[in-house]
């Protein structure tokens, strides 16, 4: 029997959602890549601000948020991640795109390193300048890249570099080759 505390904190059998005809833990890519975006949203608006005026308060706030969102899914619940829950509003009507929920977890523990080393050289050490937007801005590209492209490249790397390659994949990368392009076709 599992105790209250169990019932919140993330574990293996955990991360993720069950879904019937699935037998492994997965998300559903649309509201992922809707939450990237929401995400994105809000960390180039506050990057944007630091570059143009000197304020980083916006961007040392969403670094927080994103700190807070990425500890959240990792540790506790995706249930109620705001970013999350938002999203899955946001994409109801769509017909889920099932992917595997282990490639997710090494990119989000990704994005929480990133995000943390972020957090600590704005709040901790209290630098302004090109490091911390730097930090930022590889962080916000890459929520760019998997909300507008659908590419994750933490998920990506997981599935080039894992024992256990994933077995549903965004856009069934996973199993699909295109045909190479012929000289004459082009």
């Amino acid at each position: 029997m599992r105790t209250a505390l169990q019932k919140w904190v993330t574990t293996e059998e955990t991360f993720g959602e069950k879904v019937d005809g699935i037998e492994f833990q997965v998300f559903n890519e649309r509201t992922i890549r809707a939450a990237a975006g929401l995400l994105f949203l809000f960390g180039f608006t506050g990057w944007m601000l630091a570059l143009t005026s000197g304020n980083y308060m916006p961007m040392r706030a969403f670094g927080v948020a994103f700190m807070f969102d990425m500890i959240l899914r990792l540790f506790v619940t995706t249930k109620w991640v705001p970013s999350l829950l938002i999203a899955s509003w946001i994409v109801r009507p769509q017909r889920p795109e099932w992917v595997d929920a282990a490639p997710k977890k090494f990119a989000w523990w990704l994005g929480l390193i990133m995000v943390m080393s972020s957090c600590y050289a704005m709040g901790l050490f209290a630098m302004t300048g090109w490091l911390p937007l730097a930090l930022c801005a590889i962080c916000i590209s890459l929520l760019f890249v998997e909300s507008a492209f659908g590419i994750c490249v933490g998920c990506e790397l997981a599935r080039r570099f894992s024992k256990n390659k994933p077995r549903l994949c965004p856009g069934d990368v996973c199993n699909y080759t295109p045909e190479k392009v012929k000289k004459n076709d082009r």
